[in-house]
């Protein structure tokens, strides 16, 4: 036998131990605003990839539009809420946090409690219009591989269940990092991590560590609930007939994609199905602009301060505009 035959020979021997790649399909539970912007970096890059995704969206999305040439599916589900519902929620959100919050020193959590509970109310409602028969019975035709869900949008892990899919998390952060902790099993030791609303940064004198011992233990652990944790735990009851919780549920996620620098995050152990991604969203600079260009080079050597507030935010009062531009002069 020729060496030729041999190497074939051998090289078919070989391939055997190697199994060929796939392309699967995805199915994407998401959210709005900046975290829509976030998960769609991600799916623009797994359809690069070959991959099928189906975006599941409501009649009500603010941002996303179905009708838009794309390479991403679309499955569009009439929603009980409308548009404006959905989007005068978030004004009103905006609104509270931006000038009603400072008006309130000893109920301030109280207030922030008050705020959170209303989008999960919506979440709710958008959740209540997708788990029915008709809709999961043609979603568990399709045969999706993988459920993509924003943590802080319940409902991604509910729909896992329900197609017996696994899922994978893409979040920020929760409040008093909650969900990460009992979900998630991350390890979050107070003498440590930063707790996000403490306002504290990471050089605290005695006083101040006292404090976000407190906050972190009594209040986030005690206290606080991101979302209404009887309501949505007998929700899911429901829907999935059998005794669980949302923090069970959330728990069966095979991955968390962390939307920040594990550098940010301080030193603290990570475990392993926590990955951080922080600046996917990141690209090139495209040129300014000519006469913007100009405005900028004839600001000299103290430059100019771009300042925004996000995808959420599009106009503020002229008084919040003074203070923003003297904190930066």
């Amino acid at each position: 036998m020729s060496m030729k035959w041999i190497s074939v020979l051998l090289l078919i021997q070989l391939s055997c131990y190697f199994s060929s790649g796939t392309c699967g399909k995805v199915l994407e539970w998401p959210t709005e605003y900046s975290h829509w912007m976030n998960i769609k970096t991600i799916l623009d890059e797994l359809i690069q990839r070959g991959h099928e995704v189906t975006v599941l969206t409501s009649s009500a999305s603010i941002l996303i539009d179905p009708n838009k040439p794309s390479a991403i599916k679309f499955e569009v589900y009439p929603a009980s809420l409308t548009k404006d519902d959905f989007e005068s929620y978030f004004m009103k959100w905006i609104r509270k946090w931006t000038y009603d919050l400072v008006k309130y020193t000893f109920w301030f959590f109280s207030v922030v409690q008050e705020i959170f509970w209303e989008y999960p109310d919506c979440i709710e409602r958008l959740c209540k219009d997708i788990v029915n028969k008709k809709l999961t019975t043609k979603l568990q035709k399709s045969k999706f591989d993988v459920v993509l869900a924003d943590a802080i949008g319940p409902c991604g892990e509910l729909l896992a269940e329900l197609l017996k899919t696994p899922f994978v998390y893409s979040v920020q952060f929760t409040c008093g990092y909650t969900f990460e902790k009992y979900s998630g099993g991350l390890l979050t030791p107070p003498s440590y991590v930063l707790i996000v609303m403490s306002e504290l940064h990471d050089r605290m004198a005695f006083m101040e560590r006292k404090t976000k011992h407190m906050i972190y233990v009594l209040y986030f652990d005690f206290w606080f609930q991101t979302f209404n944790k009887k309501k949505w735990d007998q929700f899911y009851n429901e829907v999935l007939g059998r005794p669980t919780t949302l923090s069970e549920t959330m728990g069966k996620a095979e991955i968390w994609l962390v939307q920040t620098y594990w550098d940010f995050e301080f030193p603290c152990p990570f475990l392993p199905h926590f990955d951080f991604v922080g600046g996917l969203h990141c690209k090139p600079a495209n040129p300014l602009p000519k006469e913007i260009e100009e405005f900028v080079q004839s600001s000299g050597k103290h430059g100019v301060v771009v300042f925004t507030l996000g995808s959420m935010v599009s106009n503020i009062t002229e008084e919040r505009a003074h203070v923003i531009a003297s904190a930066l002069a």
